[in-house]
């Protein structure tokens, strides 16, 4: 079983437990790179992951394929994550005294021993998305990284066509002035004609 038709007929009329092991083998790297860009703790995303998968195998019988099921998933992931996030952020916000200062000791923690995994290259890229505004990093992620069409995007998203691709124009071009001001600058970017006569 390769393609989403082959597993979801054999989700609702064959063997449901290959189609959940299909769905989830094809799935989980996708889903648990939208989770990343939402929870910066590896297990913290992990935990997203298996719940995204467990709300997703349960409404796969009702999946009406009215849009991919990648755009499916998209949408499942993020509402996931933003619930984590916020769960989070009502338990931080009763911490107080060492639990605060222990809590950000291991979130400290977490993020060094992320940037350790990390190449320098990967760490400065994502240090640089960081610091877009959050549409022009959403579209950014989602196109390039996630390779959806604008339409889909525009379908999760609920922005137009037109604003998601401004968004996205921006994200690179900033992403791009970035690493030509870094030591990572690649040798393909060259001044263009356009920035010789900015």
């Amino acid at each position: 079983m390769e393609s989403d038709l082959q597993i979801l007929d054999e989700y609702r009329s064959g063997d449901r437990e290959r189609a959940s092991s299909a769905f989830v083998r094809k799935h989980q790297r996708f889903v648990y790179g939208v989770a990343r860009r939402y929870i910066r703790d590896h297990d913290d995303a992990q935990d997203a992951v298996q719940e995204v998968m467990i709300r997703a195998l349960s409404g796969l019988l009702a999946f009406q394929q009215q849009s991919s099921m990648q755009t499916w998933l998209y949408r499942i992931t993020v509402n996931v994550c933003t619930s984590a996030l916020r769960r989070a952020k009502v338990r931080s916000f009763f911490m107080i005294g060492n639990d605060v200062e222990q809590q950000h000791a291991r979130d400290h923690e977490s993020r060094s021993d992320h940037r350790v995994q990390q190449s320098d290259l990967d760490t400065f890229l994502d240090n640089v998305l960081r610091t877009l505004p959050d549409r022009q990093r959403e579209a950014f992620c989602m196109r390039y990284i996630d390779e959806l069409s604008y339409a889909e995007m525009s379908d999760i998203t609920g922005t137009s066509e037109g604003a998601l691709k401004a968004n996205y124009h921006w994200a690179v071009k900033k992403i791009a002035e970035a690493m030509k001001s870094s030591e990572y600058r690649p040798s393909y970017l060259e001044p263009s004609s356009e920035d010789t006569h900015e």
